[in-house]
């Protein structure tokens, strides 16, 4: 199963009816295969679809179709009691609409009731962002000395960051780059996003200029047989991994004055933030970054009309 390890997955299903624990299994090599869903993204389809058929379960249903709208209803209700996140319930109750509707797809369902099953919104906090003063400190940081590793590491972790604000990509798109994905003449940077999608996203010069000493003079300290086409590694030579790029990001903006504290996430959102600020209609910011609705969109331009606000307050003297 993509994105669930086979043997977790069988001993987590080990408690199910057979008729559901045939269903999970053939919903995760749904969501892992066939829609080609991040392993992360699989992995959370599984845990919340495992949590509704136990609870299936425990009301008596044997296989997908006795899964009715009650049963959905029963089981939102019990995460509720239990004290989850309104935002942990809404991702749930998406997570079995998508179940549901798989399985009427299946033929295990004479009606969906994922269709009628209704959740309260949840509320959509505003990002965290970088003023533009900011985020120049934050790329104008220099922390190199005088071994060759060290300033290898300070080259590429310039580059990351750059990137990362340059293109507002995500963490997962940056670690995935390869060499190739980089059209210097162009400059555009290839990403595979969410899905497997391709998209092309324009980089400034400063972002292509770091990337560039980077690949000169920072990748050839560390490069070893085993470190094939990936454009960042990490110093043993391998592609680096999310987590070091998000300690790089909270560590760098810790030294910067008054700056939030953010991770890779939040130079997305800054990036967003910032291109609509310059002028840059909703469409272009949506392409950029890869959503696949204009609505996921739409909360930036909340976050310009807030700092629009709190500068207003701050200067207008009637304010």
């Amino acid at each position: 199963m993509a994105g669930v390890g086979a043997n977790a997955a069988a001993a987590a299903s080990a408690d199910l009816p057979p008729g559901l624990a045939a269903a999970l299994a053939a919903f995760d090599q749904h969501v892992g295969l066939e829609r080609g869903l991040s392993a992360n993204t699989a992995r959370a389809y599984h845990t919340d679809v495992e949590s509704l058929l136990d609870h299936a379960a425990r009301l008596g249903a044997a296989e997908p179709g006795d899964i009715d709208i009650a049963t959905l209803r029963s089981w939102l209700a019990k995460l509720t009691t239990l004290g989850k996140a309104r935002t942990t319930i809404a991702r749930r109750a998406s997570s079995a609409r998508v179940f549901t509707a798989f399985c009427a797809k299946r033929g295990w369902l004479v009606r969906d009731p994922g269709l009628t099953l209704a959740t309260p919104k949840a509320p959509r906090a505003l990002p965290g962002v970088l003023s533009v003063r900011q985020a120049a400190t934050l790329l104008e940081q220099v922390a190199a000395g005088d071994d060759p590793l060290d300033q290898a590491v300070a080259l590429r972790d310039a580059a990351m960051l750059e990137l990362l604000y340059a293109t507002g990509i995500r963490v997962g798109e940056l670690v995935g780059l390869d060499l190739d994905d980089v059209d210097h003449d162009r400059r555009v940077v290839r990403v595979f996003g969410k899905g497997s999608k391709e998209r092309s996203v324009p980089l400034g010069l400063p972002a292509l200029r770091a990337v560039e000493g980077w690949v000169s003079d920072g990748r050839p300290v560390v490069l070893t047989t085993s470190s094939g086409p990936a454009l960042f590694l990490g110093t043993r030579g391998g592609r680096i991994d999310q987590r070091t790029v998000r300690r790089l990001v909270h560590a760098r903006l810790a030294a910067v004055e008054g700056a939030p504290d953010l991770g890779p996430h939040g130079l997305r959102h800054s990036a967003a933030t910032h291109l609509l600020e310059g002028g840059a209609d909703l469409r272009t910011v949506q392409e950029i970054l890869g959503h696949a609705t204009l609505a996921t969109t739409q909360i930036y331009t909340h976050v310009s009309v807030e700092r629009l606000r709190a500068t207003y307050d701050r200067a207008h003297p009637r304010a």
